[in-house]
């Protein structure tokens, strides 16, 4: 249906001092702090999780070698998706517009739908990573955040953190078992945490734990006072190096994740770029506009991050 001269009958009349609603800020590109981003040729990625060895054991003196095998595990699918919307608008509405407004404001308003939908998509990974619905289980069968990923001979591991409320207390139990991580024939993989991403509800909280100099844990006097000689161990040690960073699309307000330095972990892959294009159409006289991408969000390596859903 397009836009006609009755949807936008005060721009065709003199006196009108502003056309507003589509000149607020943005909020894009929040998906960059949680996705790795790479290009894609085909219709779906898949990447596939490789074991390696495990440990070495001692060889007695004139006994044969110990063989050991290694092989594939799950597979991670990223399929595709196509992303477009359009507008027209009749000749009519065209001609008769004093102001000039579809060119600029329309235009802009498709750019920030299509930008939204990729940050809703985005965020939407995390904000369902903690169910076990089909379409949110990564290859391994799992939810993203599980106490139950299985491996092939460590038993079962978990990127699942305590259902704690954000504090300096549950950032150092979670820094401390990044620390422990194994792969999945039990060996250490030198995992260490890199940032933390919280919903706009934790801000303020993110930023006392991790700035400020001395502790915030409350001191055992029972009065609410704090230790202050004791330092913030997390701040002085560095433990997460690049800080918090606030998504506005995390719809839970208690829950946060804690990035780490594990390659291949979430994942962004770009199909087609974003693409604008405007036409006329031959029979109407309508000129129509389209914006159109291709892209998939998802997870690979589930040791990418650790996450809690608070209380």
């Amino acid at each position: 249906m397009a836009i006609s001269r009755a949807s936008i009958a005060k721009e065709l009349l003199p006196g009108l001092n502003a056309v507003f609603g589509l000149e607020y800020g943005e909020v894009n590109n929040e998906h960059e702090a949680l996705f790795e981003v790479e290009n894609s040729d085909r219709a779906f990625e898949e990447e596939v999780m490789f074991t390696g060895f495990a440990t070495a054991p001692v060889k007695g003196e004139g006994s044969a070698v110990s063989y050991d095998t290694a092989q594939e595990t799950y597979v991670s699918r990223y399929t595709n998706e196509t992303v477009a919307l359009a507008f027209a608008v009749t000749e009519e509405a065209m001609e008769d517009n004093l102001y000039d407004t579809f060119s600029k404001l329309r235009a802009r308003g498709l750019a920030r739908a299509m930008a939204n939908t990729k940050q809703v998509k985005a965020a939407d990974v995390f904000n369902n990573g903690f169910s076990t619905a089909p379409s949110y289980i990564g290859g391994d069968g799992a939810a993203f955040f599980s106490a139950s990923h299985p491996t092939v001979s460590d038993g079962i591991q978990s990127n699942l953190a305590a259902a704690a409320d954000l504090s300096e207390a549950s950032l150092e139990t979670i820094i401390t078992n990044i620390q422990k991580i194994e792969d999945d024939r039990g060996i250490l993989i030198g995992a260490n945490a890199v940032s933390l991403h919280i919903p706009p509800d934790l801000w303020s909280t993110a930023d006392q734990i991790l700035h400020s100099p001395g502790t915030t844990v409350a001191g055992g006097t029972g009065d609410g006072t704090y230790a202050q000689n004791n330092i913030n161990a997390i701040r002085h040690m560095g433990m997460i190096p690049e800080g918090f960073m606030v998504n506005r699309r995390f719809t839970d307000v208690n829950a946060y994740f804690i990035k780490t330095d594990v390659p291949n972990g979430a994942k962004m892959f770009v199909r087609v770029p974003l693409q604008t294009k405007m036409e006329p159409d031959f029979d109407t006289g309508n000129l129509r506009f389209k914006a159109r991408e291709r892209y998939s969000f998802g997870f690979s390596d589930w040791r990418s991050y650790v996450g809690s859903q608070g209380t």
